[in-house]
């Protein structure tokens, strides 16, 4: 990029393409730089970094509100990891400077972020080389105050733009739902140890067929001060440098020592 081009932004998420979250990110990253959009055309949580090879793929030019400063938004029938793909190979003019992913509705700290469509997408654009961030907010609501938090992603965009990050390096940022006024600030964390305790709630339809309800309780085993639940439970905004490489590099010496 030139030192005065205006970066170019590749945005998408898992909640569908007209969800507040990607539209309040749409227009925030319109302050900073040359933004594109492609979104999957409805919602797609949970889909992880599923992708679709089964079936055909439609991408199709969109005008949902002011959108990017120009004509520069298409929905997509496939997962976010698709849109990613699609948007790299066959959309954009060049490859982006940055990718944003979200802003989701609900967090995507800990655990979650192994289910998660919003990160899968920004870990996509990671492994093309591209900076990436994830951004998820702590609450579910459609009308969740997506602003509250704007100058702090803002700040985190444009010192990700400038600073280099090491090939297929992943931000994932969470913020608690909380107004302007009570945000903190920013931690760099680790990812928490925490697990779903997970159930199926057993029902019948009208025709006699059991059919079933993933339920659960999140459970946060990790008592340390330097997680990603322990900045958003004290009102703080979490950033957590991840990777694709799922590697454990500490065992490799270990495994080696088995007699195989």
């Amino acid at each position: 990029m030139k030192s005065k081009e205006k970066p170019l932004i590749l945005v998408t998420n898992d909640d569908g393409i007209t969800a507040p979250g990607i539209r309040a990110l749409i227009k925030m990253m319109n302050e900073i730089g040359e933004v594109y959009v492609v979104a999957p055309d409805s919602p797609q949580s949970g889909m992880g970094h599923a992708i679709t090879i089964n079936s055909t793929l439609f991408c199709e030019k969109v005008t949902i509100d002011d959108g990017p400063q120009s004509d520069r938004e298409w929905a997509c029938s496939g997962t976010p990891v698709d849109c990613v793909k699609l948007a790299i190979n066959r959309i954009l003019p060049r490859k982006p400077d940055l990718c944003v992913s979200g802003i989701n509705h609900g967090s995507n700290s800990s655990i979650n972020i192994i289910y998660s469509g919003t990160m899968s997408a920004a870990v996509e654009a990671g492994i093309e080389g591209i900076p990436s961030i994830g951004f998820s907010l702590s609450d579910f609501s459609f009308s969740a105050d997506f602003d509250a938090a704007k100058n702090f992603i803002q700040k985190i965009v444009r010192e990700t733009i400038k600073n280099e990050m090491p090939k297929g390096m992943v931000l994932n940022v969470n913020i608690p739902k909380l107004p302007e006024q009570e945000l903190k600030g920013i931690k760099i964390c680790r990812q928490a140890k925490a697990k779903w305790v997970e159930d199926y709630d057993e029902r019948q339809d009208p025709r006699g067929r059991t059919y079933y309800w993933l339920t659960g309780e999140f459970k946060n085993l990790d008592k340390g001060e330097d997680t990603d639940e322990w900045a958003l439970q004290e009102g703080y905004i979490s950033v957590v440098p991840i990777q694709y490489d799922m590697t454990a590099h500490h065992y490799m010496a270990d495994l080696n020592r088995w007699d195989f």
